[in-house]
């Protein structure tokens, strides 16, 4: 440390006390006050040693403090990793979502992370692991509960008659009485009734003239 002065003199000793006991981040008090007992006539090991740091430490802490100030002794922003995709890829990969896989094309009729993460390689050259995938999707608000997914070959009006009238054995079975019904009573201007049940029969074109006693 020998060498190193402290050539901020704006701030007393004390007011460097002051404001260590106002700041709210602690480690940026200690830091404040290292300087403000190196201000004081304390030696810089002992100075150290009080606020729980090396001599290397406080030495890191005083340059930045005479460049800055009190600012200076605030930790700056880490800027981390660098994100995967950018934001036009971020939106590409929100549309494939959106609009679903393509069965020819992905193999797949509903995707799953490790589906996304071939495509996001095959489209960016972006290797990514099922956890990242995981958190992107997170951050695009998609979670992993969804609908139901739809079978390429499904039939909706076949799905609507098994709703409707039940398996197909059984629509045959009715479809089959009901053309016994029509050939049973073919003269009395009676037909089955709407639910295809021959015992149910439904009088029609009736007049007082017909009626027999």
């Amino acid at each position: 440390m020998r060498g190193l002065a402290i050539s901020r003199t704006e701030m007393t000793a004390e007011q460097l006390r002051d404001a260590a006991v106002r700041e709210p981040r602690a480690n940026v008090g200690r830091r404040i006050l290292a300087i403000a007992m190196v201000l004081d006539g304390h030696s810089r090991s002992a100075a150290a040693k009080a606020q729980a740091m090396d001599r290397q430490t406080l030495r890191d802490w005083v340059i930045r403090y005479n460049e800055s100030g009190i600012a200076g002794l605030a930790d700056q922003p880490r800027p981390g990793r660098p994100p995967y995709l950018g934001a036009e890829q971020m939106g590409e990969l929100e549309d494939w979502v959106e609009q679903g896989p393509d069965l020819k094309q992905d193999g797949v009729v509903r995707w799953r992370r490790i589906d996304l993460c071939r495509r996001v390689k095959e489209r960016f050259g972006v290797a990514m692991h099922e956890r990242s995938m995981g958190k992107l999707l997170r951050r695009l608000d998609f979670r992993r509960i969804s609908v139901r997914p739809q079978h390429p070959q499904s039939d909706e009006a076949a799905q609507e008659a098994f709703k409707t009238y039940g398996p197909p054995r059984l629509q045959a079975i009715s479809a089959i009485r009901s053309e016994q019904s029509a050939s049973t009573y073919p003269a009395c201007g009676l037909r089955p009734g709407q639910d295809g049940d021959p015992r149910v029969l439904i009088l029609i074109n009736f007049t007082a003239s017909d009626a027999i006693f």
